[in-house]
């Protein structure tokens, strides 16, 4: 498995846009298109916020993550965690896990000492990772979300696969 920028491999845009938009974007965030979120993708870059990386296994793409300025407008905190997708077939194998530790690597070496995410479903899931709960609040899409964060000098940092 190797973990990549989504900029440098363009051609798996329209899969990791079709996962964001099934996952975060479809029946929740009305006024997003598909084509919104392709467009987003494809205008990313690899030192300036959004930044999106990929884990790969061969030629197929298999998971994603990004960074995001904010993604919950009613706070001011910096950088997110956001958009952890991994394809259906490979879950449960450990690869959210080091997606989460490779975009924290990134996080870190921009500077950022903590990351925070939003999540509406994973809550236990992070938790087992060791991120602590520091606010419940409802978005601006009336979107019940629990907000995480996590010290990045507690992250376990080790990205021998990353370019």
């Amino acid at each position: 498995m190797r973990f990549e920028y989504l900029v440098d491999n363009k051609e798996l845009i329209p899969i990791v846009a079709n996962w964001l938009y099934t996952e975060f974007v479809e029946n929740i965030r009305h006024g997003i298109s598909l084509h919104d979120v392709i467009q987003k993708l494809e205008s990313g870059k690899k030192d300036v916020l959004p930044i999106t990386i990929i884990a790969t296994e061969g030629t197929n793409c298999i998971g994603t993550v990004s960074l995001f300025e904010n993604d919950l407008k009613s706070l001011s905190l910096k950088p997110w965690l956001a958009a952890l997708v991994v394809d259906k077939q490979y879950r449960g194998a450990g690869i959210g896990k080091r997606l989460i530790t490779e975009i924290s690597n990134i996080s870190r070496t921009i500077g950022f000492e903590t990351l925070y995410l939003r999540t509406e479903h994973a809550s236990d899931y992070y938790k087992k990772l060791g991120w602590a709960l520091i606010d419940k609040r409802t978005d601006e899409f009336g979107i019940e979300t629990e907000v995480f964060s996590k010290e990045l000098n507690s992250i376990n940092i080790n990205t021998p696969d990353f370019p």
